[in-house]
């Protein structure tokens, strides 16, 4: 199964009054991961967009086991968790600089139409992303 590992430094205005990584930033952080894992497939995100579609997030699931904190760096690991043809679910996880498992997750998501929504099959309209996808999850 591939992986890619994405480095985050935190930044004070991701954190609240605690000091603490503020729990709606790690999803942001996701989306970090996720881009990273796209180009590191060989793909960039906004030039599939440039094709008329979107990949909207349908399901999001997180657990958060401890605290990152201001000033520290953390690094997120993105893989594929399942790929139907049409619907991607992407894993994470989220260490802190002690290498300790902070947060754990993943993202749904389908690739639609920009305009109307419409799912759009990967398998049948992007052969090549759905390649991609296949071997992915096979490493």
């Amino acid at each position: 199964m591939k992986k890619t590992e994405t480095p985050i430094r935190v930044r004070y205005q991701e954190t609240d009054q605690m000091g603490v990584v503020y729990h709606a930033n790690y999803l942001v952080w996701f989306e970090l991961g996720r881009t990273d894992f796209i180009e590191a497939l060989g793909f960039k995100y906004h030039q599939i967009e440039k094709q008329g579609v979107v990949s909207p997030v349908v399901d999001a699931n997180i657990q958060f086991k401890k605290p990152i904190r201001y000033g520290e760096s953390a690094y997120v690991e993105t893989w594929l968790e399942e790929y139907d043809g049409l619907r991607i679910t992407y894993g994470y996880k989220i260490f802190n600089e002690q290498q300790d498992l902070a947060v754990a997750g993943t993202t749904k998501h389908v690739i639609v139409k920009e305009g109307s929504f419409r799912p759009v099959s990967i398998r049948r309209s992007f052969p090549e992303w759905h390649e991609a996808y296949m071997d992915a999850l096979e490493r």
